[in-house]
């Protein structure tokens, strides 16, 4: 009785096709890893130091039920404009207030209390965002 191989002995012809072809692959795929990692840490630096202003609610009071204060610290870039967009929420989540605070003084940081006017109770206040003219 004689032994049946199933393949042909290892080591003896080189590397097979399978084997060339997925080094191909895992080269192709680490390269293509590369960039794109290389291009969203790029995005992502852009984003971040290529705005000229932003800003950050310290704390809210509802001062009445026809209005709310919100305490705005804005950081910007000492010449730069902009706005900065709050809305008032009442319990259900629906918006009862909203307005939009321009900040066109001189200097880099602006602590500022603003009071926007609602419609019905408000129980939050909420920063959306800011953007720079």
């Amino acid at each position: 009785m004689s032994a049946v191989r199933e393949g042909v002995p290892e080591g003896r012809y080189g590397r097979s096709a399978d084997e060339r072809a997925d080094r191909k692959l895992k080269i192709v795929g680490s390269v293509l890893g590369v960039v794109m990692l290389a291009l969203v840490g790029w995005f992502g630096y852009d984003y971040v130091a290529g705005q000229s202003l932003s800003a950050e609610m310290i704390k809210f009071d509802v001062s009445a039920e026809d209005r709310v204060q919100a305490h705005l610290e804005v950081r910007k870039d000492r010449d730069a404009r902009g706005s900065c967009t709050l809305r008032a929420l009442a319990e259900d989540g629906r918006e009862v207030g909203h307005k939009d605070v321009r900040f066109d003084q001189a200097g880099d940081r602006i602590d500022e209390v603003v009071t926007v006017r609602t419609t019905a109770q408000a129980t939050s206040v909420e920063l959306l965002g800011c953007s720079a003219q």
